[in-house]
């Protein structure tokens, strides 16, 4: 969310950066609610003080006159409150609505395709054998299983066995393990969120479809059934930020860096029709993903955002996968960001780079909606900065693992880094349990 008064005075910087995210909020009609909630909030105020004048010449004394101007008031009062009410409900729907301003060297665009590239690592493996895909390569190893995944839960179902199972879990150990010592707090939160969370990071109301709302005859509401909704989050993001909603932070705490570990749940209901098969665009998934708050400063904000895409880089570099990074283009980076990043692990059945990582600034618009604050030295409060970025993402980042590693007689060579937590070299027929 942006500073009323910010929009007020960039309106036209706000309408283009509507127009350049390719999304839909009517400025105008929200500077007409700004104006007019403005003016029933001057006019309350002003009859409320009137009123509490006349109530204490009231207290003194009883005096006819005086007593029907205060029930006149009364009256005025609750049609300005019910004006008023009408007024704010469609002033922070639109408020929600608005984007924040991207980056100048923001790649300008509609979607992915204009994203650029900014940085390359590795050379993909030249294979003088017949390439796999990680689902044939699955199957026969006896590791991933879609076929009974989708029996058991339906379309991009999925189960990883065996050396599968234990790939996944090493590798989000070893990233859990490097965020870690890279200073960032781990916390392990809900997964069930209510709505003001989601509202709070930015995935309402642009990505609602995407978010699985759940109903159930439980007593998940604490015994008021239908009275709030809960949903599954899609990334851990959301849990961590509002872990600090409502907060006014000390300056000497910041900045915040927190990372968190969680099972996440997307509905992909915007992928129809796209990587139907396979590990790469699932309905449920694991993630390592890391959050930080500093101080309201762009030089300092974007700093972080390179650090955190390097912590992401460095363990791409550590299994040896070859990756390039590219800037995200408008259109493709979401209401909320104010500067992107995807990194993207070359997948050698894709003959192309599939993305596996996104490191994002934000500024101070989730704040805002999440009214997480700090105080400075001066003693001024103001909004942190806020960023987030993936550590890892499994099991998709495991196609790129068994399809750059596959050897010519079938079997997967394991990243040297996690041999040891996997227990095993290598992965062949010869080895799966079965």
């Amino acid at each position: 969310m942006l500073d009323i008064k910010f929009i007020r005075e960039n309106k036209e910087a706000v309408k283009d950066a509507v127009k350049k995210k390719y999304l839909k909020a009517d400025i105008e009609r929200l500077l007409e609610l700004d104006e007019k909630r403005r003016s029933l909030i001057q006019n309350s105020e002003s009859i409320k003080a009137e009123q509490n004048k006349l109530s204490q010449k009231i207290a003194q004394g009883k005096n006819n006159e005086d007593l029907e101007k205060s029930k006149e008031l009364k009256g005025r009062f609750k049609e300005l409150e019910k004006e008023l009410g009408a007024v704010e409900k469609e002033y922070w729907t639109l408020m929600m609505q608005v984007p924040n301003i991207p980056a100048p060297d923001t790649p300008l665009g509609p979607d992915d395709s204009a994203n650029k590239e900014i940085a390359r690592w590795g050379q993909p493996r030249e294979l003088d054998f017949e390439i796999k895909d990680h689902i044939s390569l699955g199957k026969e190893l006896d590791i991933i299983d879609t076929e009974t995944g989708v029996r058991i839960s339906g379309f991009r179902g999925y189960y990883l066995k065996n050396e599968g199972a234990i790939l996944h879990l090493a590798l989000l150990w070893y990233c859990w393990n490097k965020i870690i010592k890279a200073g960032f707090k781990p916390m392990l939160g809900p997964t069930l969120v209510k709505e003001f969370v989601l509202y709070g990071s930015g995935h309402f109301p642009f990505g609602r479809e995407e978010v699985y709302q759940i109903n159930s005859s439980g007593d998940l509401t604490g015994g008021n059934q239908g009275k709030e909704s809960l949903y599954l989050a899609g990334t851990s993001e959301p849990a961590l930020l509002a872990y600090f909603s409502d907060r006014t932070l000390a300056e000497k705490d910041l900045p915040m860096k927190v990372c968190s570990f969680s099972t996440c749940y997307r509905s992909e209901a915007g992928s129809y029709g796209k990587d139907t098969r396979g590990l790469y665009r699932l309905h449920e998934f694991a993630k390592v993903e890391q959050v930080v708050l500093c101080k309201n400063d762009l030089v300092q904000s974007n700093e972080w955002l390179e650090k955190m895409r390097g912590i992401s880089e460095d363990i791409m570099r550590d299994l040896e996968l070859p990756y390039r990074v590219v800037q995200n283009a408008s259109g493709d980076m979401g209401a909320g960001k104010y500067k992107m990043y995807d990194i993207e692990t070359w997948m050698p059945s894709r003959e192309n780079f599939g993305e596996t990582h996104s490191d994002s600034n934000l500024t101070d618009w989730q704040s805002r909606r999440l009214n997480i604050k700090y105080k400075d030295a001066r003693g001024e409060t103001k909004f942190v900065h806020a960023l987030n970025n993936t550590v890892i993402a499994s099991p998709r980042i495991l196609i790129a693992i068994l399809e750059n590693n596959q050897q010519p007689d079938g079997s997967i060579e394991v990243p040297k880094v996690l041999r040891d937590l996997c227990g095993f070299k290598k992965i062949s027929p010869s080895t799966s349990s079965g």
